[in-house]
């Protein structure tokens, strides 16, 4: 072998691979604070991380709950509202079945619920969102929770609830109405209760699925059937209380457990 061709071999024995010129610029650029854009915590790389960071939050904190039930309703009612003192009322009840009630965090029928929870002895969890009004959480929250993102904390209410009690609302509350019902259709959550309380604020709403979604075939009677209706915080905690029965027992059986007493 000639001198030249020597020595071009050991150049190629000696060359850095590419792959580890691009990792080490990869780090220089990573540490040098001077090629930093402000403009990066606004992208949607950076929001990736926020986005995780909400999530482990929340699942750290929630995951040690144990049976609770989510409750909605309007922030524009005040204690003056009849509706505020059956939300206050029914929350009161599941707090003295050992459920945690879980709600917005705000005022109106979130407090109330809030309230309800803490005057029955059991823990009242608020997960609150940033909005473009502040809203402010209320005074009876022991757990609360801060959110940026609309999908990560309904993620959390879905995820450890074992049902809804939803009071005259708007768009929030169908919002998450919807979500349930369509969770719950499609299988991908396990039949827990959906309450709607106030029979006088729900009947239109309902005449209008039977009358138009469930007569023109959009829907099958049995998914009309995951909703229940009444005007009484006893029947709708009791309501709560059979689903989350029923639920306990399928989980058993499948696990090959006898149903709990």
């Amino acid at each position: 072998m000639s001198d030249g061709a020597d020595k071009r071999s050991q150049a190629e024995r000696h060359k850095v691979p590419a792959w580890v010129k691009r990792s080490i610029r990869d780090d220089f650029d990573l540490l040098d604070a001077s090629r930093q854009a402000s403009e990066f915590t606004h992208t949607d790389t950076w929001r990736v991380f926020r986005i995780m960071s909400e999530f482990v939050e929340g699942f750290e904190q929630l995951s040690r709950l144990g049976p609770a039930v989510s409750m909605f309703g309007s922030a524009r009612r005040t204690e003056q509202n009849p509706h505020y003192e059956a939300a206050r009322r029914t929350a009161r009840l599941l707090a003295e079945s050992n459920i945690v009630v879980i709600t917005g965090g705000g005022p109106g029928l979130m407090e109330a619920a809030n309230r309800g929870a803490k005057e029955g002895g059991g823990l009242s969890v608020g997960l609150n969102i940033e909005l473009p009004h502040e809203q402010k959480p209320n005074d009876y929250v022991d757990l609360l929770l801060s959110f940026h993102y609309f999908f990560v904390r309904k993620v959390m209410f879905l995820k450890y609830s074992i049902g809804f009690i939803l009071f005259p609302g708007g768009f929030g509350t169908m919002d998450e109405m919807f979500e349930a019902l369509t969770l719950v259709q499609t299988e991908r959550n396990e039949n827990f209760g959906v309450v709607l309380f106030g029979s006088d604020y729900w009947g239109g709403l309902l005449d209008w699925i039977r009358g138009r979604m469930q007569a023109e075939d959009y829907i099958v009677p049995q998914d009309v059937d995951i909703l229940t209706v009444t005007d009484d915080p006893g029947e709708a905690v009791e309501h709560i209380r059979r689903r989350l029965h029923a639920v306990a027992g399928l989980r058993a059986r499948r696990q090959g457990q006898p149903d709990a007493p």
